[in-house]
């Protein structure tokens, strides 16, 4: 999923499967707006969030975070 800030910045949000999860949901509709913390999808029996920042974004999670979505900030955009 392509988030488009409109303001050239832009964040990347893939949700990738696992060996168990096989399924993942997407809710979201081209075009359509989503605010912070807005749930867009779904991983059956979890997996990973790939997240891709724009190279001015300051990073606030650290390695060996635990992050939920919707809940814990990653990250701050300038």
């Amino acid at each position: 999923m392509w988030i488009d800030r409109g303001n050239g910045q832009t964040v990347v949000a893939r949700q990738v499967v696992g060996v168990l999860a096989r399924r993942v949901v997407c809710r979201a509709q081209i075009g359509e707006h989503v605010k912070a913390g807005q749930r867009f999808g779904i991983m059956k029996f979890g997996s990973r969030m790939d997240v891709f920042l724009p190279p001015s974004a300051t990073v606030r999670a650290t390695t060996g975070d635990t992050v939920r979505g919707g809940e814990t900030i990653i990250a701050v955009l300038n």
